[in-house]
């Protein structure tokens, strides 16, 4: 769908790594880059990990999501496969995931979940989130520019600080992953899931409660 925030994901297959040295890290940047030629859209965040990526990206019309990320996953593929060519099975655990977001501090939420993924976790790859520079975050300046566009919500002026707070993952941001369900507000949600298709996705988990007649 044209226009909305989406949150993207996608893990390399059985939790391996996708990403083996800084080189395969600064291919896939390059391939975000030259995407942008093959379909609109902006991208507003990102962050590559040994075994996973998330893109926060907006695209301009309907079917500019999938031509973008087509595009971006059958390159990296070949390329990958092309380059370690003794590798077998597939490289990632599936077609990407994508999850609508509203436009607002949710989307504020995420940003921060994102860029702050290097210094998450028990070993964290990083001591600052801006020194890992496989993110929006840390990112080269000249390439940000060519690559990043600017925020349609206001960006706090201590964002760096808030990034490299503790923050565990907010309930709703789990949520949206794994039940591909959009994140954000009540109304907002329930209003894109319609829209989407996927009401589904708002039904709780488990079979409904076999009600027992006390009379």
């Amino acid at each position: 769908m044209g226009g909305v925030i989406y949150h993207v994901l996608n893990r390399g297959n059985g939790r391996r790594g996708i990403f083996r040295k800084p080189p395969d890290y600064q291919a896939f940047v390059q391939l975000l880059l030259d995407a942008k030629n093959k379909a609109p859209i902006e991208l507003f965040g990102f962050c590559l990990m040994p075994d996973h990526w998330h893109l926060i990206l907006r695209p301009a019309g309907n079917g500019d999501l999938a031509a973008y990320l087509s595009w971006v996953s059958n390159t990296h593929v070949k390329r990958y496969r092309a380059h370690y060519r003794h590798t077998s099975g597939h490289l990632y655990q599936g077609r990407y995931k994508s999850f609508a977001v509203e436009q607002d501090d949710y989307l504020l939420t995420l940003l921060r979940y994102v860029e702050a993924n290097p210094v998450r976790g028990k070993t964290p790859l990083v001591a600052k989130a801006q020194d890992w520079a496989w993110s929006s975050l840390g990112c080269d300046r000249k390439l940000a520019t060519q690559l990043l566009s600017s925020w349609p919500v206001d960006r706090p002026r201590n964002w760096m600080s808030r990034v490299n707070q503790p923050l565990e993952p907010p309930r709703r941001i789990a949520t949206s992953m794994e039940r591909c369900r959009p994140l954000g507000g009540d109304a907002w949600t329930r209003t894109m899931a319609v829209k989407m298709g996927i009401s589904y996705t708002l039904n709780p988990r488990g079979r409904p409660k076999i009600k027992v007649d006390k009379g």
